[in-house]
């Protein structure tokens, strides 16, 4: 049911990721090298030939789909009416941070996804980091510092549920825990949720809206079902006053769906599961495939537990090399560079294991001749 994409047809689909030179392994974005879900190929397929690229409808069934969606996969009833169009994750991000949430600096944990760090930025708030340690056993929010920060003035928390870049699924006590921090504080926790379907076995994932109904989820099919060009996401949004503030943004506020974002959408949230079921088996399995190849290649890398997402987090300091991402290039794998996630953290990298076993087995060999090279 996973159809993998052959080089050629990898870089007439993913032209952003594939945007290498000729013989280098892109792992480097979060794209899979996989064929769109036969459901979401025909349902475009006959958008296009019946002409339908004009406005999106002011009511479609996306919402309705994703409250089926998360029913079956995480019990989680919520109403249909619950989601707000966003024409994307981060713009969704955007529009929660100017008009739903209360003035102040937003808290950022890292290593972050870049954009995180952006957003706060072109919206003109203050960011405060909490870093995580990088030697700690276990990645958990340092509750101490995020407090600190609220009662310094920040009034709201930027979480990534499942994170990425460190590919954690936080528990339900921990989300509990930062929900009675932020309710002590007045903080409004904007949830990015776009990686939750890709939770992998030995993991639960934890809807945040299920622990604080005050808060603002986003989420997207695209990241799930490999499908970022079809523009499309959505706030989860419980409380209803707040829920009417966002749907009465003005169009230049809202940027919604577009009409092929609400056709892909509905179909994969509510035609999809046996597809990403198939998916998320490959990734465990590319996930043990991974641990055996470091083992085997690179016994001084540390992997941080993968529960989630496709993108492992490595930690090499071991092999002393501070840019682990750029030897990688010079020796034919494109991974993403650790200092995009913390800026100043050396030795780490960000590697993508959504592709085939031939590209991860070799994609893992350069790394190892990479370091290598670069420790003789």
């Amino acid at each position: 049911m996973i159809r993998d994409l052959t080089d050629d047809q990898a870089r007439a689909a993913l032209p952003l990721k594939w945007d290498v030179e000729p013989g280098v392994i892109p792992a480097w974005v979060a794209e899979m090298d996989f064929r769109l879900a036969e459901p979401i190929e025909e349902a475009l397929v006959r958008a296009i030939r019946r002409g339908a690229v004009g406005y999106p409808p002011h009511h479609d069934g996306v919402g309705t789909a994703f409250a089926g969606f998360a029913d079956r996969h995480w019990a989680w009833e919520m109403p249909a009416e619950a989601s707000v169009p966003a024409g994307g994750v981060m713009s969704g991000i955007r529009l929660a941070l100017e008009a739903l949430c209360p003035p102040g600096s937003v808290v950022v944990p890292q290593p972050c996804y870049p954009p995180f760090r952006d957003v706060v930025a072109v919206t003109g708030r203050g960011l405060v980091t909490v870093d995580l340690d990088p030697d700690a056993e276990a990645a958990t929010m340092d509750l101490d510092a995020i407090e600190s920060a609220f009662a310094a003035g920040a009034r709201t928390f930027l979480l990534s549920n499942p994170h990425n870049p460190l590919g954690r699924v936080w528990t339900r006590e921990e989300l509990e825990a930062l929900a009675g921090v932020a309710a002590r504080h007045g903080v409004r926790v904007v949830s990015d949720e776009i990686h939750a379907p890709l939770t992998l076995p030995g993991a639960t994932f934890t809807p945040y809206l299920t622990v604080d109904e005050t808060a603002v989820a986003v989420t997207s099919p695209s990241k799930t079902f490999n499908m970022p060009g079809v523009h499309g996401a959505q706030l989860v949004i419980l409380d209803p006053e707040l829920r009417a503030r966002a749907a009465a943004l003005p169009i230049p506020a809202q940027n919604s769906w577009s009409s092929l974002g609400v056709v892909a959408g509905e179909v994969a949230w509510r035609d999809c599961d046996a597809w990403l079921a198939a998916l998320v088996d490959r990734l465990a399995d590319n996930r043990a495939l991974l641990a055996d190849l470091l083992a085997a290649h690179l016994p001084k890398a540390r992997m941080r537990p993968l529960e989630a997402t496709y993108l492992a987090w490595l930690d090499l300091r071991a092999y002393g090399v501070a840019d682990p991402a750029a030897a990688a290039l010079r020796h034919g794998l494109r991974p993403a560079p650790g200092s995009d996630y913390q800026p100043g953290l050396d030795g780490h990298l960000r590697l993508n294991l959504a592709t085939n076993a031939t590209r991860l087995s070799e994609g893992v060999r350069r790394l190892a001749a990479a370091l290598s090279s670069a420790d003789a």
